[in-house]
């Protein structure tokens, strides 16, 4: 074939479907936390359907689910969750020490203060 008949020949590659994370025997539902964790993000945001892999009825399916477990307590609306690495955030933990080290400053000068007065007292 000439090059130029080539370039309006459509490709033959094969169209290799993803299989869905959920099986045939998983029931979607409140209760089934071990289903329901591999749909939350580390911060606790439901993922997307994109990102799931699921077809729109398992996604609303899935989400129902999410939003009952959470009302109910079994999930929790913020990232508290067991399964997920607890990383330090450096941000609260620089606020939080220049907070207690002004505080302690601070009471530790009023306790000199009112030992020196109490001295003079004397």
């Amino acid at each position: 074939m000439d090059k130029s008949k080539r370039l309006f020949l459509k490709s033959k590659q094969s169209f290799r479907r993803s299989l869905s994370p959920i099986q045939s025997g998983d029931r979607i539902d409140y209760k089934n936390m071990s289903l329901l964790y591999r749909f939350i993000s580390q911060q606790g945001k439901i993922l997307s359907r994109r990102v799931n892999r699921l077809t729109l009825k398992q996604q609303r399916l899935i989400t129902i689910a999410i939003k009952q477990a959470r009302i109910l307590s079994l999930l929790p609306f913020v990232n508290s969750l067991p399964f997920v690495k607890n990383e330090k955030k450096k941000f609260e933990k620089s606020e939080s020490t220049t907070r207690t080290t002004t505080t302690v400053l601070k009471k530790k000068t009023v306790l000199k203060k009112k030992t020196v007065l109490k001295k003079k007292k004397k």
